[in-house]
Parts: structure tokens; C-alpha cells; sequence
């Protein structure tokens, strides 16, 4: 049986992956941060869950040495460019500096382990400069050195926006969709924004995660683009979620505030998927309005039910 490592196991894409890699037959054995145990636990099912933070490398050795893992897919990560600005050392440390660890225990004990690293869309973008991107930037670039000058099975890709109804609050996809959710259901009457213009290319992480198990089980590792090549604006997102909670017009319902604005962002994000679906045979299953409609349906039902994380909420 191959034997799977996630890091960062309870967030969005640890949880898709690790549904995905038991469904293979994989065992999983997942990490999430000491102490940070949540009602995501209720996704996990079969996952084999320890705590670990992934900047302790000795941590690291000794889950290696354990579990022997054939595969290690690391997620774990401060996840996006808003966060990584509030704690920018927290940020570097844990998306750069904690790969490298990862690489040289790899590299040290044969280099059979075959490893994936989610690199960002963010590292090519206006927001470069963020903690979040120097971090991811650093990582991506030490795993391409790690398979071209020291032949490890090192992959990453680039992983353009996803969503789905696990995207954390943090994130203003699910600000929306929740806000939406809220608003039909009368428990609240408006919600805060901040620039509506800015586009993105964004897919559904159900999608992205079989690409990841795609690239890590090619014949041959390299680094690939995952993304839709379709963008849509903030805009566009707010609209077609207040749709789908059955509200035609959102904007009574919206107020702007410029003090939500990014420090630096990117107009437009878009990624090219042809190498990637030329090579591994992968395209997005899920549009867009798809996407959304699915976030805003499983906020209606956390809202009407009262309860947040469910199983079955992913079925």
C-alpha cells in the first residue's frame, strides 16, 4: 500500500487531497499544527492525524523514520498574501525556510520519497513582494534545485486561486459566499469589501488536488501551472454568489471600505494550463459558477442548521 504524507492535512486542500488519495487506496497520514485539532476533524475520516509543526525539522526526521512515507505533498503553509503581511517573519519561516528542512531529510535519507510542493500564483503577480510570495517563492525554487542538481523526485506546482465551501473566513470568496448565505436568510444586512476589480483565475480545489496526485505520480518530475485559464473579476464573484442565494441584486447590500484594500495587489491574475493537460491529461471539472453556487449552497445550509463543519457537507 503507498503510504502518503499531507502537511497541513485539516485545511482546504489537505482535506480534498486526503479524501482523494483514500480514495486510491493511500494510506494518509496527515499533520496539522499542535494544538490546532478543529471541527475540520469531521472531513478527516481515515486520515491517520498527528501534530506537527513543519518548522521542526527533528519533528520531521521522526515522521519520516515512522510512517516511511512514499509520497510527502507539503501544504502546509501561512495561506494567504493578507495573513502572511500580519505576521511576515511567521510567514517566510514556514513557506521557505521550513521546505528546505524538508528537502535535506529527504535528500539525506536516499531521495526515494517522492516530494510536492504547492508553490503560488502570487510568486509571479504585483504581490511578489509579500511575505506569503517570498516565502512560496523560495520553496518553489529550492524544490526545482532539489530535482535538477540532486535528482530527488521534487515537484511543485503553480497553483493558481481555488475555492470551495472549505475556504477559511480569511479569504473574501468565502466572505462573500457566507455573506450571501446570511443576507437571504435574513441574519444580516450587508457586507464590507474592498476593491471589486481585481480579477482572478479561480478553480475548484476538488479539481487542483487531482492534479497534484497526477504530478506527483508522472513518470517524471517537473513543475506544472494549475488553473483554469479563465479570470473573473471580485465583481463577478459578489454577483453570481448573491444569485445563488437568491438575491438578483447584491448592491443594496454592499458597502466598500478602502481600508480593506491589499498594501499591493495584482489587477488581473490568469494561469495557462495547456502543458499541464497536454502532459498528465488534466482539465478543471468545475466552472466557476459552479464553484460558487456550491460554496453559497453549504453556507445555507450551515447557516439554517447551525452547525459548521459536517461530512456530509462535501457529499
Amino acid at each position: 500500500m503507498t503510504t502518503a504524507l499531507v502537511t497541513g492535512v485539516a485545511g482546504q486542500d489537505g482535506i480534498y487531497l486526503a479524501r482523494r488519495l483514500l480514495a486510491d487506496g493511500t494510506r494518509v497520514v496527515g499533520t496539522v499544527l499542535p494544538g490546532h485539532r478543529t471541527a475540520m476533524s469531521a472531513y478527516l475520516a481515515g486520515v491517520e492525524v498527528v501534530e506537527h509543526d513543519v518548522r521542526d525539522a527533528v519533528g520531521f526526521r521522526a515522521l519520516m523514520d515512522e510512517h516511511a512515507p512514499d509520497e510527502v505533498y507539503n501544504l502546509a503553509a501561512v495561506s494567504s498574501v493578507g495573513a502572511s503581511w500580519k505576521e511576515p517573519a511567521l510567514a517566510v519561516e514556514t513557506n521557505g525556510a521550513a521546505v528546505v528542512r524538508m528537502l535535506e531529510t529527504l535528500l539525506a535519507r536516499g531521495g526515494s520519497t517522492r516530494f510536492f510542493q504547492a508553490a503560488s500564483g502570487e510568486e509571479l503577480g504585483g504581490a511578489r513582494d509579500s511575505p506569503y510570495a517570498r516565502g512560496k517563492t523560495e520553496a518553489h525554487a529550492l524544490t526545482t534545485e532539489a530535482r535538477e542538481r540532486h535528482g530527488l523526485f521534487a515537484c511543485a506546482a503553480i497553483l493558481y486561486n481555488h475555492e470551495s465551501p472549505l475556504r477559511g473566513h480569511q479569504f473574501v470568496t468565502r466572505k462573500i459566499t457566507r455573506a450571501a448565505a446570511e443576507i437571504s436568510l435574513g441574519k444580516r444586512d450587508r457586507v464590507s469589501l474592498g476593491n471589486l476589480e481585481v480579477s482572478r483565475d479561480w478553480g475548484h480545489a476538488r479539481d487542483y488536488v487531482d492534479a497534484m496526485v497526477r504530478i506527483v505520480r508522472h513518470d517524471s518530475a517537473d513543475d506544472f501551472v494549475v488553473a483554469t485559464g479563465v479570470a473573473h473579476t471580485l465583481e463577478q464573484l459578489l454577483v453570481t454568489a448573491f444569485a445563488a442565494a437568491g438575491i438578483a441584486d447584491p448592491w443594496p447590500y454592499v458597502e466598500q471600505d478602502p481600508g480593506l484594500v491589499r498594501p499591493t495587489d495584482t489587477a488581473v491574475m490568469v494561469g495557462d494550463y495547456s502543458r499541464t493537460g497536454a502532459e498528465l491529461g488534466w482539465a478543471p471539472e468545475t466552472t466557476f459558477e459552479q464553484t460558487i453556487a456550491e460554496m453559497v449552497a453549504v453556507d445555507l445550509r450551515r447557516v439554517r442548521s447551525g452547525v459548521e463543519e459536517d461530512g456530509s457537507y462535501l457529499t
